[in-house]
Protein backbone atom coordinates (compact mmCIF):
# COMPACT_ATOMS: atom_id res chain seq x y z
CA UNK A 1 0.00 0.00 0.00
CA UNK A 2 2.49 2.59 0.88
CA UNK A 3 4.72 1.84 -2.60
CA UNK A 4 1.36 2.23 -4.46
CA UNK A 5 1.23 5.64 -2.24
CA UNK A 6 5.04 6.54 -3.18
CA UNK A 7 4.61 5.59 -6.90
CA UNK A 8 1.27 8.03 -7.33
CA UNK A 9 3.19 10.82 -5.46
CA UNK A 10 6.50 10.30 -7.57
CA UNK A 11 7.03 12.66 -10.19
CA UNK A 12 7.20 11.08 -13.43
CA UNK A 13 10.20 11.92 -15.86
CA UNK A 14 9.19 13.99 -18.72
CA UNK A 15 10.99 12.75 -21.84
CA UNK A 16 13.59 14.47 -23.69
CA UNK A 17 12.21 15.47 -27.04
CA UNK A 18 14.86 14.49 -29.56
CA UNK A 19 13.88 16.38 -32.73
CA UNK A 20 13.83 19.73 -32.95
CA UNK A 21 9.38 20.38 -33.04
CA UNK A 22 10.65 23.34 -34.93
CA UNK A 23 12.21 21.44 -37.67
CA UNK A 24 9.13 18.78 -38.40
CA UNK A 25 6.46 21.55 -39.61
CA UNK A 26 5.17 22.33 -42.63
CA UNK A 27 6.23 25.71 -42.60
CA UNK A 28 5.49 28.29 -45.19
CA UNK A 29 5.71 25.26 -47.87
CA UNK A 30 3.41 23.27 -47.05
CA UNK A 31 0.90 25.94 -46.50
CA UNK A 32 1.72 27.30 -49.99
CA UNK A 33 0.75 23.68 -51.41
CA UNK A 34 -2.37 23.29 -49.45
CA UNK A 35 -3.75 26.73 -50.11
CA UNK A 36 -2.95 25.64 -53.85
CA UNK A 37 -4.44 22.26 -54.00
CA UNK A 38 -7.81 23.78 -52.14
CA UNK A 39 -8.18 26.44 -55.01
CA UNK A 40 -7.43 23.73 -57.85
CA UNK A 41 -10.48 21.83 -55.44
CA UNK A 42 -12.78 24.72 -55.78
CA UNK A 43 -12.16 25.66 -59.34
CA UNK A 44 -13.24 22.18 -60.42
CA UNK A 45 -16.79 22.23 -58.65
CA UNK A 46 -16.87 25.40 -59.83
CA UNK A 47 -16.80 24.55 -62.83
CA UNK A 48 -17.94 20.71 -62.83
CA UNK A 49 -21.25 22.92 -61.49
CA UNK A 50 -20.72 25.39 -64.76
CA UNK A 51 -21.18 22.18 -67.23
CA UNK A 52 -24.32 20.45 -65.09
CA UNK A 53 -26.01 24.00 -65.36
CA UNK A 54 -25.22 24.07 -69.16
CA UNK A 55 -26.80 20.33 -69.54
CA UNK A 56 -29.78 20.90 -67.46
CA UNK A 57 -30.75 23.73 -69.17
CA UNK A 58 -29.79 22.49 -72.94
CA UNK A 59 -32.81 19.40 -72.06
CA UNK A 60 -35.24 22.24 -70.88
CA UNK A 61 -34.66 23.91 -73.67
CA UNK A 62 -34.95 20.91 -75.81
CA UNK A 63 -37.89 19.28 -74.23
CA UNK A 64 -39.91 22.61 -74.70
CA UNK A 65 -39.14 22.86 -78.36
CA UNK A 66 -40.44 19.24 -78.76
CA UNK A 67 -43.39 20.14 -76.91
CA UNK A 68 -44.34 23.35 -79.08
CA UNK A 69 -43.27 20.60 -82.30
CA UNK A 70 -45.87 18.26 -80.99
CA UNK A 71 -48.32 20.94 -80.49
CA UNK A 72 -48.39 22.39 -83.89
CA UNK A 73 -51.60 21.47 -86.36
CA UNK A 74 -50.58 18.69 -89.03
CA UNK A 75 -47.53 17.63 -87.46
CA UNK A 76 -46.72 14.40 -88.27
CA UNK A 77 -43.81 13.56 -86.00
CA UNK A 78 -44.00 10.54 -83.61
CA UNK A 79 -47.40 10.17 -84.83
CA UNK A 80 -48.23 6.37 -85.51
CA UNK A 81 -49.28 5.34 -89.38
CA UNK A 82 -51.67 2.39 -90.22
CA UNK A 83 -48.59 -0.34 -90.53
CA UNK A 84 -47.58 0.31 -86.63
CA UNK A 85 -44.39 2.71 -87.98
CA UNK A 86 -43.96 6.23 -87.16
CA UNK A 87 -43.34 9.21 -88.86
CA UNK A 88 -39.57 10.25 -88.70
CA UNK A 89 -38.65 13.05 -86.71
CA UNK A 90 -37.03 15.96 -88.36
Amino acid sequence: MIEAILAAVTATPTPTPTVDPNLVTPGPVGFVIVAVIVVFAALLIWDMQRRIRRVRYREEVRAELDAEEAAQPGNTAGEEHEDGTSAPRS
